[in-house]
């Protein structure tokens, strides 16, 4: 069993998302909602299903390098319309704009707190 806490794992991916220029990264803190899927939801986009995948691939390789943890699975690489990784208590959902907007899951998880990261140039 590895001491990474949830907070260095979110670290890392903002990281890994950072790296390949992905933007409008949230964060959704589902702690205090008691559910029984992840504790934490990361969302950001690329513009384009390329940079999604070169997004999720950065997010896998820094977060491997600097916590020493693989995703449990990571699906949506086919089309890389929508990557998903899952962490375990931390699912990273990388969209291309339009299926951003489609599935709009920061609404459906509004009941959580949504704390957004400035982008970085």
């Amino acid at each position: 069993m590895n001491n990474i806490s949830d907070q260095d794992l979110i670290a890392s991916i903002v990281e890994g998302i950072q790296e390949r220029k992905g933007h409008e990264i949230s964060i959704i803190d589902l702690t205090s909602l008691h559910v029984n899927n992840a504790l934490y939801f990361i969302i950001a986009q690329g513009n384009t299903p390329t940079q999604v995948s070169a997004i999720a691939d950065s997010v896998r390789e820094i977060a491997h390098k600097k916590t020493g943890l693989k995703p449990i699975n990571y699906t949506g690489y086919t089309n890389s319309t929508w990557i998903a990784i899952d962490y375990g208590s931390i699912m990273v959902h990388i969209f291309v704009p339009d299926a951003r907007k489609f599935y709009d899951i920061e609404q459906l998880w509004a009941d959580g707190v949504i704390t957004n990261i400035p982008d970085v140039d």
